[in-house]
C-alpha cells in the first residue's frame, strides 16, 4: 500500500519570502510538492512557475483555523497523497509592548506558531512511522535563543518551536525521520513590514540573508542530518555571544534597544 502513495514535500506559508524558496529548492532537488498558504493566488502563481500539477499541489489554507491539520490531512488523504517531507515554515510576529497588543493578535501567533506546528507534526507523523523515513523541518528563529521585547510572544513560541523540535529529534533517533529546528536571522522578507519589525535598529543596521540563502542552509542542514541549523555565520556569531557569554539581564536589555518600536506602540 505504501509504494501506491503519492509521496511529496509540504511546505507551510509557501505564498512568499522563505516558504516559497523551500518550495523552489525542493522542486530543483525533484520533489513534488504540497503548497499551503493562506493566500491562494500567491500560490497558484508559484505552482505555475514550479510547473504546475503534478508537480505542486496547491490547498489554500488559514492554518490558524481548528482543526486545520486534519482538514489538511483528509484532503491529501483522498488525493491518495502521503506526506515525507514536512516543512513547517507558517508563521505570524508582531511588535509592539505586549499590553498594546490585541488579544486575537496574540491568539493568531499561538495558533499558527506553535498549535499549528504540533498538529500538523501529529497528523503527518504516524505515516512517516510506518514507512520508516521522513523528514520535518520546523522554523524557529533566531529569537529562539534569549527573551526579544516587543517581540515576547514570537520570541516565546519560536523557543517552544525549537524546545519541541529538538525534543522529538531525539525522540525519534534511529526511526529514519530526520528532524531539524530552521533558526534564520533577519531575512528580507515581507515577514518584517507585517512584522512591524523594519524599522527596529537590528533590522535596520544587521546584514540580512536572502530567503533563498535560508532555505538552502536549510536542506544542506538536513543532508547532513544537524537537528539545530542557524543560517549565516554572523548569526552563529550572535547566538553564541548571547548564549554563551552574554548575561542574561543584559542579553534582555540589547533586545529591547534593537527591536523597539520606533514609531510608538502599537495594538
Amino acid at each position: 500500500m505504501n509504494a501506491m502513495v503519492d509521496l511529496r514535500a509540504l511546505v507551510t506559508g509557501a505564498s512568499s519570502g522563505i516558504g516559497a524558496a523551500y518550495a523552489r529548492a525542493l522542486r530543483q532537488r525533484g520533489e513534488r510538492l504540497v503548497l499551503v498558504a493562506r493566500r491562494a493566488d500567491r500560490l497558484q502563481d508559484l505552482a505555475r512557475e514550479l510547473g504546475g500539477e503534478p508537480h505542486a499541489l496547491v490547498l489554500p489554507l488559514d492554518l490558524a483555523a481548528l482543526g486545520a491539520a486534519e482538514a489538511l490531512q483528509g484532503a491529501l488523504d483522498a488525493k491518495g497523497i502521503g506526506v515525507d517531507c514536512l516543512v513547517n515554515n507558517a508563521g505570524l510576529g508582531h511588535t509592539a509592548p505586549f499590553a498594546a497588543q490585541r488579544p486575537e493578535t496574540i491568539r493568531a501567533m499561538l495558533d499558527v506558531n506553535v498549535r499549528a506546528v504540533v498538529e500538523l507534526v501529529r497528523v503527518f507523523l504516524p505515516g512517516m512511522r510506518s514507512r520508516g523515513r521522513g523528514r520535518i523541518v520546523n522554523v524557529a528563529s533566531n529569537a529562539a535563543f534569549q527573551p526579544v521585547p516587543y517581540l515576547a510572544v514570537y520570541a516565546a513560541t519560536k523557543s517552544f518551536v525549537l524546545s519541541f523540535t529538538e525534543s522529538l529529534a531525539e525522540e525519534l533517533r534511529g526511526t529514519g525521520i530526520q528532524v531539524q529546528a530552521l533558526c534564520p536571522g533577519i531575512t528580507a522578507t515581507e515577514f518584517l513590514e507585517v512584522a512591524g519589525t523594519h524599522d527596529g535598529l537590528l533590522v535596520t543596521r544587521m546584514p540580512m540573508m536572502t530567503p533563498a540563502q535560508v532555505a538552502e542552509a536549510s536542506l544542506r542542514g538536513l543532508d547532513r542530518g544537524r537537528v539545530r541549523v542557524v543560517a549565516g555565520w554572523t548569526n552563529r556569531l550572535v547566538g553564541f555571544v548571547v548564549q554563551r557569554l552574554a548575561p542574561r539581564s543584559l542579553a534582555r536589555r540589547v533586545a529591547a534597544q534593537l527591536y523597539r518600536p520606533r514609531g510608538g506602540a502599537r495594538g
